[in-house]
């Protein structure tokens, strides 16, 4: 089953997100509290999976969820390969992915220190359809369309 790890926000952008147990999630906007949450933009949450981070620690990195400033760090969903449109029931919240990865403008410390961030490559967008609550051990559910 997949599930949600951790949820992360920071008040400002660039900064190491804290992680919460519970977050309110508006409709068209993301988790409330957070500097990357707007109604102006497709980048209202992102997720990363807690395999990739694994990959970084194998790399001999002590990173934790929220280190790669991901919003919803996930588990047990292959999240690199979902197609941008997918429909996602996170807890009680539907969200659709609108992008996958992003292109790394500066090179972040992970980056320099090993020559490879997992974010750009394995993390994801969504923008919020239906927002709720969520907390950490939510499932997560791919939505088939009707």
């Amino acid at each position: 089953m997949a599930k949600i790890v951790s949820i992360n926000i920071s008040g400002q952008k660039g900064t190491r997100k804290k992680p919460l147990q519970v977050a309110r999630v508006r409709e068209n906007f993301g988790i409330e509290g957070d500097a990357h949450a707007s109604e102006q933009w497709h980048r209202q949450i992102s997720l990363l999976a807690m395999e990739s981070i694994e990959k970084m620690r194998q790399l001999g990195l002590k990173v934790n969820p929220g280190d790669f400033a991901e919003n919803i760090t996930t588990e047990g969903i292959d999240l690199q390969n979902l197609a941008v449109g997918t429909k996602l029931k996170v807890g009680s919240i539907i969200v659709e992915v609108t992008q996958i990865g992003k292109e790394c403008h500066t090179r972040c410390a992970i980056y320099r220190k090993v020559g490879d961030c997992i974010m750009p490559k394995e993390g994801i967008f969504v923008k919020i359809l239906k927002g709720g609550f969520i907390k950490v051990g939510d499932s997560i559910e791919i939505l088939k369309d009707e």
